[in-house]
């Protein structure tokens, strides 16, 4: 037991030297590695140096030396380019008019509700026809009286008894009282709030009970006829649309298309938004109906002849436009000239003569002059 606690200092002593000699050990490698990293980096530094200075000198050489690229492609491309000005427009009617009472009184009936479709001659409400009617029975009666007198009055003077004055009064007042009779019994259908045509009623703007007097308004009424739409063009272009535009018409709700005219363009630009009215001609169709939503997407601009790429493709620089183009195994910078863009595809002025190969995806990676390998998928 002695000897063991006679060597345990020592072989604690011997530990605590290999210990330190490990950790001197590990700060000696980290700094032998943080010298071999800057030395590796001069050298990368001098191998690039000396790759440009040598690609300077003999080209093939910087050919040969470059890593190719994994590209996709797509064509350039001739034909027709057309550029269309895309708004929200909404289905308006031009039978969009305001019903008013014809004759005064108290409203006894509304049969018609907001948002009914409603027929030509269909009873939208009725007012009091007590007094009118009385007064078509007290016409009735006098006309009978009348009708009766001068029926008389003519056999008299058909057999020369009487004077001529006496038939011509007799005949005055039994044609007197049937026109104020007509004109009563007008009054009478008055009483009738009838729709004018096939349509939809908007807003009813009276109640029940309540006193009209002729040229009260009682309802807004749209009809389904005659059908248009309405949109706002901003003012930049105003004199690039003109009236027989065509015109491609969406409606997101029924998932309908068609194809129409600009049929009226606005000459006054609206200070608010700045914009300018533009009528769209809408056939009449069973499923479009007034204040639709559509999205209309209105030609300013056709090129019958023109080439055309696809619109990410093209990248700019401080001396204008470009797209690369491949040329056998390298990629070709080719400055353009843009000209307009619409729907993903943009017209090319000058620079292309249609018939390119273009680099697709991986277009952001190559240069002017790179190596490139296109993927078969």
């Amino acid at each position: 037991m002695k000897a063991r606690l006679k060597f345990l200092p020592i072989s604690f002593l011997m530990l605590l030297a290999i210990g330190c000699a490990s950790e001197e050990t590990v700060e000696s490698k980290k700094a032998k590695l943080e010298e071999l990293r800057a030395e590796a980096s001069t050298i990368q530094s001098s191998i690039l140096e000396l790759e440009a200075e040598i690609s300077a000198l003999d080209p093939e050489y910087a050919k040969q030396n470059q890593k190719s690229i994994l590209i996709t492609t797509a064509k350039a491309r001739k034909g027709e380019f057309d550029h269309y000005v895309e708004v929200t427009g909404s289905v308006l009617s031009k039978k969009n008019v305001v019903i008013s009472a014809e004759t005064g009184g108290r409203i006894m009936e509304i049969p018609a509700m907001e948002g009914m479709r409603v027929t030509r001659g269909q009873v939208l409400a009725n007012i009091d026809a007590e007094t009118i009617q009385r007064n078509i029975d007290e016409l009735e009666t006098n006309l009978e009286l009348a009708t009766t007198l001068f029926e008389k009055q003519k056999r008299l003077w058909d057999q020369e008894i009487g004077t001529e004055v006496q038939f011509l009064e007799a005949k005055n007042r039994k044609e007197s009282l049937e026109r104020n009779l007509a004109s009563v019994k007008t009054q009478l259908e008055k009483t009738r709030v009838v729709a004018p045509f096939n349509g939809t009623i908007e807003t009813v703007q009276v109640r029940l009970g309540e006193l009209v007097q002729p040229g009260t308004a009682m309802f807004q009424f749209v009809g389904e006829s005659d059908l248009f739409i309405e949109a706002d063009i901003s003012e930049s272009y105003v004199g690039v649309l003109s009236k027989g535009d065509s015109v491609n018409v969406t409606f997101p709700s029924i998932n309908q298309e068609l194809k129409t005219k600009v049929s009226a363009v606005g000459a006054i630009i609206n200070p608010n938004n700045r914009t300018f009215k533009v009528e769209v001609f809408l056939p009449n169709l069973p499923q479009v109906k007034p204040n639709m939503i559509s999205v209309l997407k209105i030609k300013d601009y056709e090129n019958k002849d023109s080439v055309i790429v696809p619109a990410y493709l093209i990248l700019s620089d401080n001396k204008g436009d470009y797209i690369y183009v491949v040329e056998g195994e390298t990629a070709k910078k080719k400055y353009i000239k843009r000209g307009r863009t619409f729907d993903d595809e943009a017209e090319v002025l000058e620079g292309l003569q249609g018939n390119e190969t273009l680099v697709d995806k991986g277009f952001r990676e190559v240069g002017d002059n790179f190596r490139v390998n296109i993927s078969q998928q």
